[in-house]
């Protein structure tokens, strides 16, 4: 693509996320991630000072040497502040010293507002040179042309073996691949220590039958669900295990499935739930919120990603115990997030990006933001299942729920559907509408979407 389609490409869909504004739907997934870490600094340095020195061997491990002249790339990223410091003080300085005519200037971006920003920046020739960003946003700026598509570069071939496959998907389109699966993340259960007691349970639920079981021995201002918002995020998985979903497996037809009879039943089900009391008030906007209502007896449990595990002290962390969600109909499901590394096709530092992006995927860098910062789960399969990995509190858990992970529709329109989505759960939710309808109504809508036909 000329820069001058680039710059129309880029102009007309800034001018769209303009109008769209910031989606409820579109930053699910992604801002809890990037909120400050309640856990001391010291703990994530020391942890990751740990990690530094048990993987110092494999600090070069992508084998690619640069040759190059001296230069410095400038990386975007979103990292929280536990994340970044890991990047800033252990990885960066280990690149460096291993390639020292790389220089990285590391900036770290607000989440809200940042696909606008990102827009701008490549329309005015201002933009970093490589970037983490939400895995949604690949297949757009992929389909603009404003990505490097790395299927040839060196290494590429032999790590995408390694590679979990649901993340690696998200940075495929229309043929190729933009991008690398820098991390990855989803959904599972963080229950109530003091509620397991109340209820006299023993172990966790296994199934939501045995969930809804539970409502007849709930006291005053208790639930059984904390679900943080009717859309297309926080419900996911409780949708998709009660046999919800969005497309078919090709991800170009949303009529007959969206709005298909598992699908409505699914909602149905949310829908009553909701109305007896299954489900808490946080769903709609309510308190107790789902952490503080976990901690203090409120509800049963609450979808939650990694990130929960290191943003909250460690005293109300005594109170919560993470496990695998209740299985449904279609099994115990989940949503799959994360974050993807791709070089910008307007970079002039192309090689030196590639480098670093490369080492940002190696066995130092992914085991010290697993292992200190906000316990980032690996993407390389070797990384993630070894002994030090898996010894980081939860992450067993998260990498097991992985297993049944659902990616978000992979669309250059994906904010636009998830809006639609959002919209649709609310109505029928808030009774405005009933479930059939509000899914009839936006199926025709995400069809158009996915075809590139709005």
């Amino acid at each position: 693509m000329t820069k001058k389609l680039l710059a129309l490409s880029l102009s007309a869909v800034l001018a769209a996320s303009m109008l769209a504004g910031c989606g409820g739907g579109s930053t699910q997934g992604t801002e809890s991630k990037s909120t400050e870490s309640g856990k001391s600094n010291e703990s994530s340095e020391s942890a990751a000072s740990d990690a530094s020195e048990d993987s110092g061997e494999s600090a070069s491990a992508s084998g690619i040497t640069y040759d190059g002249d001296e230069v410095t790339i400038t990386y975007w990223h979103t990292h929280s502040d536990a994340e970044e410091e890991v990047l800033v003080d252990t990885i960066i300085p280990e690149f460096e010293k291993q390639y020292p005519n790389i220089h990285v200037d590391a900036v770290r971006m607000p989440y809200d507002g940042l696909m606008q920003q990102i827009i701008t920046s490549l329309s005015s020739g201002t933009g970093p040179d490589l970037m983490r960003m939400d895995i949604i946003w690949v297949p757009q700026l992929a389909e603009m042309g404003a990505l490097v598509a790395i299927d040839d570069l060196e290494g590429f071939a032999d790590l995408k073996d390694d590679l979990y496959e649901g993340p690696l998907s998200t940075n495929y389109y229309n043929g190729k691949y933009y991008g690398l699966p820098l991390n990855t993340n989803c959904l599972a259960g963080v229950y109530s220590n003091t509620m397991m007691e109340q209820l006299n349970l023993t172990s966790l639920p296994t199934t939501y039958d045995e969930v809804v079981a539970l409502k007849d021995k709930l006291g005053e201002d208790q639930y059984l669900i904390a679900c943080d918002g009717a859309n297309s995020w926080a419900m996911a998985p409780l949708f998709h295990s009660l046999g919800g979903v969005y497309t078919n497996e090709d991800y170009t037809k949303a009529s007959g499935y969206l709005n298909g009879e598992a699908s409505v039943k699914a909602l149905e089900t949310i829908v009553e739930w909701y109305d007896e009391g299954i489900i808490g008030p946080c769903f709609t906007g309510g308190k107790p919120d789902s952490a503080n209502g976990l901690y203090d007896g409120n509800y049963l449990f609450s979808y939650q990603g990694p990130w929960f595990f290191s943003n909250d002290d460690e005293e109300n962390l005594a109170k919560v115990t993470g496990g695998l969600l209740p299985a449904g109909e279609a099994g115990s499901l989940t949503v799959n997030g994360g974050e993807d590394l791709v070089i910008f096709d307007s970079s002039s530092r192309k090689e030196a990006s590639w480098v670093f992006a490369m080492f940002l995927m190696n066995e130092f860098s992914q085991s010290a933001q697993a292992v200190g910062g906000g316990h980032l789960i690996p993407t390389v399969k070797s990384i993630a299942e070894s002994d030090e990995v898996q010894a980081v509190e939860n992450m067993d858990i998260y990498i097991k729920q992985l297993e049944g992970a659902v990616s978000r529709t992979p669309s250059p329109a994906w904010e636009r559907i998830s809006d639609k989505l959002s919209i649709a759960f609310q109505s029928a939710v808030l009774h405005e509408d009933t479930a059939q309808s509000a899914l009839d109504k936006i199926a025709p809508e995400v069809d158009a979407l996915l075809a590139g036909e709005e």
